[in-house]
């Protein structure tokens, strides 16, 4: 490891954003065997207008390691890895959209996959979707680190992580008989921390791991663990605050329909906790995450700036 930490040049967020929705684009592109209604149906969700939160917290979390490491960029390329987290994630909102789960017709602005293609075609369309970003792995990393990394996405994709926490979700709505719903504030983030967070630790984790070399990996650990405590608590400050925008929100900002928590009879932060004291949970949440990345000093600016702009976030 050099000794010497390296400041790499920031980019802007909307030059990343650019490098991330045209890497996105790129690999969902046709392909022999691929039916065009599939793919047309793969592309209406993943590129549809998004904040790209996960994705930009892997190239964030690379270009920092990068940094600390002494290194001008990056030991590999964090876009593909980038554009898997994002295909995981899109994939969970179209299945969580159908009738059979939270029954949106509305996201991103738009109408919902199922809305616009059909159920059948919704659930398939969510099907490739994860299976691509498995196959954008292993084919953008050479040997074991496409398969740690394919490994970590399945792992936080998962039964124990997101889908995991779906099935409790489903269960505060009486859908699923599996598990108790959440009734205690450690309920509800345990429940959070799955559905939400996982999604946001493994980005910030696969840009550890594609950014570090090999011989480099015992040095680093630690930065690995501060990683992942600022991901658990953005991902909890994150989901805080989309609680808060549920009750307070307005549907033209959110691209999505408001107060349909409260109307299904979830648990949410303002529900357990009151407005303001969920605002301050919130900030409480964030700045823990913040202090976990204190000896990274200027190399994680960017990553802080995000996760600020995040808890001021109004859609």
């Amino acid at each position: 490891m050099n000794g010497t930490a390296t400041l790499i040049p920031q980019h802007t967020t909307s030059e990343t954003l650019r490098g991330v929705e045209d890497c996105l684009s790129a690999l969902l592109s046709p392909a022999p065997g691929l039916p065009g209604g599939l793919l047309e149906a793969m592309r209406y969700s993943a590129l549809a207008p998004g904040k790209r939160i996960r994705p930009l917290l892997v190239v964030l979390a690379a270009r920092a390691v990068a940094g600390r490491l002494g290194l001008a960029s990056p030991a590999l390329d964090p876009f593909p890895a980038a554009c898997a987290v994002e295909m995981v994630h899109v994939y969970s909102l179209v299945h969580d959209d159908l009738p059979a789960m939270d029954d949106d017709d509305l996201r991103r602005g738009q109408p919902t996959c199922h809305r616009k293609y059909g159920e059948a075609m919704a659930i398939l369309a969510g099907d490739a979707l994860l299976t691509r970003a498995f196959e954008v792995l292993a084919q953008a990393y050479p040997g074991s680190v496409g398969g740690e990394a394919c490994l970590e996405l399945a792992l936080a994709a998962g039964g124990r992580g997101m889908v995991g926490g779906q099935v409790v979700d489903l269960a505060a709505e009486g859908k699923l008989v599996d598990g108790h719903p959440p009734q205690t504030l450690e309920d509800l983030e345990s429940l959070h921390r799955r559905k939400t967070g996982e999604l946001i630790r493994v980005a910030l984790r696969l840009g550890w791991l594609v950014a570090t070399p090999v011989d480099c990996r015992c040095t680093t650990g630690a930065w690995k663990d501060e990683l992942d405590q600022f991901g658990r608590d953005l991902g909890l400050a994150f989901q805080i605050t989309d609680d808060l925008l549920d009750v307070e929100g307005h549907e033209d900002k959110a691209g999505k329909r408001v107060g349909k928590d409260a109307a299904k009879g979830k648990l949410t932060y303002p529900g357990l906790l009151g407005v303001e004291a969920s605002r301050q949970r919130a900030a409480f949440v964030s700045e823990r995450g913040r202090a976990a990345l204190d000896a990274w000093g200027a190399h994680a600016d960017a990553l802080r700036a995000l996760a600020d702009k995040l808890l001021a976030r109004d859609t």
